[in-house]
């Protein structure tokens, strides 16, 4: 029965640490599994190779007595043991649980099975699905509020609620909505990007939007009102006398809402730009002067 070495299997030094371990067969375990490679015997055996190695390197006790005895393990007093518990015990088939659904993977090498019994076998070793990426657009205005969209990812039909305040760009994790866990793992997760479309005439900074408006120069002198459009509907906004030109002012509230916080909004900020009368009457540019020359006075 021919020593097999478990760190080669896996990529590895000795030295190797236990989340290095398990990184390493989850990976290698990813790229020979059946269900990605099907009908390919070699990638079956070595698939079977790699869950013999992890399943004594990454158990503690297996691993220290695998390092003690190494290639001499045929003279060792564990391996004497493990052989007499072997003797002594029967174990039926269902304490053998191959991969799901990618046949029979129960035949550890004699190596294994030697030196360690059948009894490591009975543990299934699961792990987590595929993760999916997918991306979703939206209009600005699909995100005033919390809605449900349904939409196809790899084929299948997903319903998802969608919070309101989302943002351009942002991901977010629907949790096991991703591949198939393998051997009894779970499944992986679904991670949406939102792409969103701003549909609207304002400028968006988050969850602050902002706009330019103009006003009449007679009313930025004087003081007066005008009428601003915001995404909930129209609101009369003051002027004050002597505004002056690129003058802000905050509306509060008004902005997008804040993503997964309710009833909390962003704000609107409106910059005025004075508009210059163009075309006067000559009693305007009369008045004008008249007010030119009292200015100077």
């Amino acid at each position: 029965m021919a020593f097999i070495d478990y760190y080669t299997t896996l990529g590895l030094q000795k030295t190797a640490s236990k989340d290095e371990i398990k990184k390493a067969y989850r990976k290698l375990a990813r790229k020979y599994h059946p269900d990605l490679n099907p009908n390919n015997e070699e990638a079956a055996q070595k698939f079977k190779q790699l869950n013999e190695a992890n399943e004594v390197l990454s158990d503690p006790e297996k691993r220290k007595k695998y390092d003690k005895y190494g290639e001499n393990w045929q003279h060792g007093e564990e391996y004497e043991k493990a052989r007499q518990q072997q003797q002594q015990y029967q174990y039926s088939n269902s304490d053998f649980d191959g991969a799901e659904g990618f046949g029979d993977f129960d035949g550890y090498s004699d190596f294994f099975s030697s030196m360690f019994g059948r009894e490591g076998r009975s543990r299934s070793t699961g792990y987590k699905g595929q993760d999916v990426n997918a991306s979703l657009t939206l209009n600005l205005t699909d995100t005033l509020a919390s809605h449900k969209q349904t939409f196809a990812v790899n084929g299948k039909n997903i319903r998802i609620t969608i919070p309101a305040g989302v943002e351009d760009g942002q991901t977010i994790k629907i949790k096991g909505h991703g591949g198939k866990g393998y051997n009894n793992g779970p499944n992986g997760d679904l991670y949406i990007t939102f792409h969103v479309v701003n549909n609207t005439s304002f400028q968006v900074n988050g969850a602050d939007l902002s706009k330019t408006v103009e006003v009449d120069l007679y009313d930025a002198i004087l003081g007066g009102e005008t009428m601003i459009d915001t995404l909930s509907g129209k609101v009369k906004v003051p002027i004050k006398e002597g505004t002056e030109n690129n003058k802000k002012v905050k509306l509060k509230g008004k902005g997008l809402p804040i993503y997964k916080k309710d009833d909390q909004f962003g704000d609107l900020y409106v910059t005025f730009s004075i508009k210059t009368p163009t075309n006067l009457s000559e009693e305007e540019k009369e008045l004008f002067e008249k007010l030119r020359s009292i200015k100077k006075a």
